[in-house]
């Protein structure tokens, strides 16, 4: 910003000029407006301070990501919506929706496009992995709590670290591989004490923990051209639409015409209506938030975020639906726990190492 400047008046003589007094030779230059004075912008938080919207922000993370969970058990178990691919196609529909208004119109980020017909293959490979796993996450609410979903979901390094070595051939640290031994021995002692088990349940959860670690995996292998490469919302606006597609002959020949079931029911309970809008909007803002959350901290933050949300979904979840555990269960989810904060902090020097 420019401060006001003061400047003599030229072609001017003040002895020809008797009346004249000091202050009638000087001009006064206002200061120059910023841009978003000049535009009519102001961006959303523009009139916080930094840490203040950072902690908005991460709080605003924590209700997204712990209220789609709460609500598609809701609607999965015990409002009686049954229709797990279909709240799912719902969820892309949505994100699809959502995501052409952020980059179109608010511009969050610079809409990138698709370049090739083989970078268009690439990516309609990584929509397939992403619905597989949302599909089996989503149904695995239906038959185990919430609280296991999240001890199953927090053992994604695992798979990663498998995957990764099965595929790119990609050796870890011993002290990397060390670190996942309690990620697994926890999981394993909360399903030997989890009083809601149920083996279907149980093995589309491990599906879906597979499936998002593959996917980090393929995506790192597909996407490492730099022309190709995508912002995560702008990939999330490729992908949601590929969603949809994929998922909607699924949800006719597995679960009929939800559609027309979903209208029937809403004649005689519209609240379902506005239970759905909302629960594809919330899911919705976990994509949102994440990029915000990496935008204002890093991606280390999200990854230890993960950590605690998991814990306080798990937590959230037996306060509001009130499905036992047992002490052993919960010490098997902290152990687990462990284990992940000691595989980061372990991958986090292997790479000091390596550099």
């Amino acid at each position: 910003m420019v401060e006001a400047q003061k400047w003599t008046r030229r072609m001017s003589n003040p002895r020809l000029d008797t009346a004249a007094t000091a202050d009638d030779h000087v001009l006064d230059i206002p200061t120059t407006p910023t841009a978003e004075v000049r535009n009519g912008i102001y961006t959303f938080g523009s009139h916080l301070t930094p840490n203040l919207l950072t902690a908005l922000i991460i709080a605003s993370w924590f209700m997204s990501n712990t209220g789609v969970l709460l609500l598609n058990k809701y609607l999965l178990s015990f409002y009686g919506y049954r229709y797990p691919i279909f709240l799912t196609m719902l969820h892309v529909l949505s994100c699809a929706s959502y995501s052409y208004i952020a980059i179109n119109f608010l511009e969050i980020v610079p809409k990138q496009h698709i370049l090739s017909k083989k970078q268009f293959f690439k990516i309609f490979a990584l929509c397939a992995i992403f619905c597989f796993s949302v599909v089996c996450g989503n149904t695995s609410l239906r038959y185990i709590p919430v609280s296991f979903n999240q001890a199953i979901g927090a053992t994604t390094p695992f798979f990663t670290a498998i995957f990764a070595f099965i595929i790119t051939c990609k050796k870890e640290s011993v002290k990397v591989y060390f670190a996942l031994l309690p990620v697994v021995f926890g999981i394993v002692l909360a399903t030997n004490s989890e009083p809601l088990f149920n083996l279907f349940g149980f093995l589309v959860c491990i599906g879906s923990t597979a499936g998002r670690a593959l996917k980090s995996v393929v995506q790192g292998i597909l996407l490492t051209n730099e022309a190709e490469k995508l912002h995560s919302m702008n990939l999330l606006l490729y992908i949601a639409p590929m969603a949809a597609l994929i998922l909607l002959p699924f949800s006719l020949y597995n679960e009929g015409n939800v559609a027309r079931i979903t209208l029937e029911k809403a004649k005689t309970d519209p609240f379902i209506i506005l239970l759905l809008i909302g629960n594809a909007t919330v899911a919705y803002l976990v994509n949102l938030t994440n990029f915000l959350v990496t935008k204002h901290t890093s991606a280390l933050t999200l990854q230890v975020l993960g950590n605690a949300k998991a814990a306080l979904a798990a937590f959230v979840s037996v306060m509001v639906f009130r499905n036992p555990v047992t002490m052993t269960g919960v010490t098997g989810f902290a152990v687990t726990i462990m284990g992940i904060v000691l595989y980061s902090e372990a991958k986090k020097r292997s790479k000091i190492t390596t550099y």
